[in-house]
């Protein structure tokens, strides 16, 4: 992996030192690791996952999405918000480079380009440990609880979900997850290319401005642990589990302040009013 990062390195241009890592942990319910190993690697991965939502009210909300660190931190650690993939991946890698792991950041493209052709729009962090490098990311929403090692074709229990690598003949890494139907389908293809802040920064504008993102002009809201993963997509609310069908239900207007509220974001009337003043649209 290129371009990594402990704290002291590389961890400048991502301003690592910006990060109250005690906030930090405490903020997820994780312990101080003792060393940088698999299993302290696997805690805070977890803990991370179980406990931010993967949000983008902020974008409804006029304010938009800041990729700067202590605006990330203000967010998720001091306002116990949530957020979407940036700044999941920031907060967690910056963490992880505090704790002394060698990390990689990357944007990754969605699904597989060799199927549909996508821009880098996904941020996930790349850990080197013992010689092999593993797969960690807390911001795709549905996607994993705990780090995979990159193995080429290696399936991996996460409760009851399922998850598998796969190396392209294109040196791009695809993370797939099995489907209650037993079939694979690819969530993002990570490529092998360096990513800077600056890219960061020129994707989360697209991503919070761009009217063909479907982070601007409908809610989206995604909590997973071991047994189901909760969807708010504009008014629908899906609950999928690993071995059934998906539900799916329509959320009334004055349903949501509630259903957000069980999902772990805690808005003001004046906030919700605003999302449910939001006009429909297509997922």
């Amino acid at each position: 992996m290129a371009a990594r990062d402990v704290a002291g390195s590389d961890g400048a241009a991502w301003d690592v030192a910006a990060l109250d890592l005690d906030a930090y942990l405490a903020r997820i319910g994780a312990q101080r690791p003792s060393a940088p190993d698999l299993a302290a690697l696997t805690h805070v991965h977890r803990a991370h996952a179980l406990t931010v939502p993967f949000e983008n009210l902020d974008v409804l909300l006029g304010r938009g999405v800041s990729v700067a660190l202590p605006d990330v931190q203000a967010k998720l650690v001091v306002a116990r918000r949530g957020g979407y993939c940036y700044e999941h991946g920031l907060l967690l890698s910056a963490a992880l480079s505090a704790l002394g792991f060698a990390v990689t950041r990357r944007l990754a493209r969605i699904g597989d380009p060799e199927v549909v052709a996508r821009g880098r729009s996904h941020l996930v962090t790349l850990v080197e440990l013992d010689g092999r490098a593993w797969l960690a990311d807390t911001g795709f929403g549905s996607g994993l609880l705990e780090p995979v090692p990159l193995v080429d074709g290696l399936v991996t229990e996460q409760g009851g979900w399922a998850f598998r690598t796969v190396l392209g003949l294109d040196g791009g890494w695809r993370l797939q997850e099995r489907s209650h139907e037993g079939s694979w389908s690819t969530h993002y293809t990570v490529p092998d290319e360096q990513t800077f802040p600056v890219d960061v920064e020129h994707a989360n504008h697209v991503t919070s401005t761009s009217p063909h993102s479907r982070f601007v002009g409908q809610v989206v809201v995604q909590r997973k642990d071991d047994e189901r993963a909760r969807l708010l997509v504009g008014n629908r609310y899906t609950v999928l589990t690993p071995d059934a069908p998906p539900e799916h239900r329509v959320v009334a207007p004055e349903e949501l302040g509630g259903l957000l509220a069980e999902l772990g974001l805690l808005l003001t009337p004046d906030e919700i009013a605003v999302l449910v003043a939001l006009p429909p649209r297509d997922a």
